[in-house]
């Protein structure tokens, strides 16, 4: 019987044109795993592409290698073909004609005439016939990509490789190491597997970004020992570890740090730094000249500060008005919290570790019912 990992190489061998996607948050460890497989597969000599559907998150990661490639939309995704019965009559001319919703084709027979019965339609095969997602617990955190053509991931093997403990094991094969700190380690460890000789500089420097990003560049406490041993062999295979740390820790805009300071400015804490908040208004946004894309960035500094905290929550103003108040939160766990549980009166979107919610009030409001909310459910899971 073959073995997990050689269940994915022989998928991938048999396929003939392969899509690999990841989560809609882009996070790093997402981004750099579908990368190094993009690169990997490529050697194999087979069609792959990159697509995920991308929501706020910014070009933090826009220095790996071939990241500019990365899809957004499914497109040309299966053919629909019609087929015509010359049998009795000649085609002359075709022609096409676009109204509002209606696409119709006008065909002029040489001769005669055709009729409804010469006509027949049929979908065609899909364009890939392989899947491979990254880094994604669920096929709904994939967000439109998985809404607009569900069809097509019911009907095409997906291979799923993760490390989170929610992973719903959606996918024909299901690689999930709970042990790993990242999807990157786990991909590491198939190529190394595989192929060793096919680890190149590019997919080291990709792989090595994913396991840096999941760690805050080694700051997080859930660091391994594996997690170092392989970044080490990372390093020997070429991968760039100064130009990582200099691109995602030490690269910090003015303006960004600017809105850093505003952050801190008005952060508080409670349950003994376990809850962590701040609040910004469109003013902060607008004298710093950033954008709640940024937020992303400031998350991972006070991450980093504030090791002890569990749940770090960031409420910002997205509308002056007093007649239509609204105000955005997002909420970033660790420890195995899951962010969507613990806002989920407010419909949250995201994931296990990032939801973010939508309020219909002014941000002080919002602070009050968001933060009083999120203490009694940690209160839930600590009691």
């Amino acid at each position: 019987m073959l073995s997990l990992e050689q269940q994915i190489f022989e998928r991938i061998k048999k396929a003939q044109n392969i899509l690999i996607t990841f989560n809609n948050q882009w996070n790093g460890d997402a981004i750099a795993s579908a990368l190094a497989l993009f690169l990997f597969i490529k050697k194999l000599d087979k069609q792959v592409e990159v697509i995920a559907e991308k929501t706020e998150q910014g070009d933090l990661f826009n220095f790996l290698p071939h990241y500019e490639t990365i899809g957004k939309t499914l497109e040309n995704l299966r053919k629909f073909i019609i087929t015509l019965d010359t049998t009795n009559s000649e085609v002359g001319k075709v022609k096409y004609r676009s109204e509002k919703n209606f696409l119709e084709f006008i065909i002029y027979p040489k001769s005669g005439f055709f009729a409804h019965e010469n006509i027949k339609s049929k979908s065609g095969e899909f364009k890939y016939d392989l899947i491979i997602t990254v880094d994604t617990p669920d096929l709904e955190t994939l967000g439109k990509i998985y809404e607009k053509d569900t069809e097509f991931f019911y009907q095409v093997p997906i291979i799923n490789i993760d490390h989170h403990s929610n992973n719903e094991e959606y996918g024909q094969v299901n690689k999930i190491e709970l042990t790993a700190i990242a999807t990157s380690e786990i991909i590491f460890n198939l190529f190394n597997e595989y192929s060793k000789d096919l680890i190149d500089d590019n997919i080291a420097t990709c792989l090595l970004t994913g396991i840096i990003s999941k760690t805050k560049n080694y700051k997080t406490q859930n660091i391994t020992p594996q997690a170092l041993s392989i970044s080490s062999e990372l390093i020997t295979m070429g991968a760039r570890r100064e130009q990582i740390v200099a691109k995602l820790y030490r690269s910090r805009t003015l303006n960004i740090l600017k809105l850093w300071g505003r952050v801190l400015a008005r952060l508080q804490s409670s349950l003994e730094n376990k809850l962590v908040w701040s609040v910004l208004t469109m003013t902060d946004f607008a004298k710093t000249n950033t954008s709640e894309e940024d937020l992303h960035e400031v998350i991972d500094e006070l991450i980093i500060n504030i090791p002890q905290s569990k749940v770090v929550v960031i409420i910002y103003e997205q509308s002056e008005s007093e007649e239509n108040a609204s105000s955005k939160a997002i909420i970033y766990t660790m420890k195995n919290i899951n962010a969507l549980d613990l806002v989920k009166k407010w419909s949250p979107e995201g994931s296990r570790d990032f939801a973010r919610i939508t309020l219909a009030m002014k941000p002080q409001e919002a602070e009050t019912e968001i933060i009083k909310y999120i203490k009694e459910g940690l209160a839930k899971i600590t009691a």
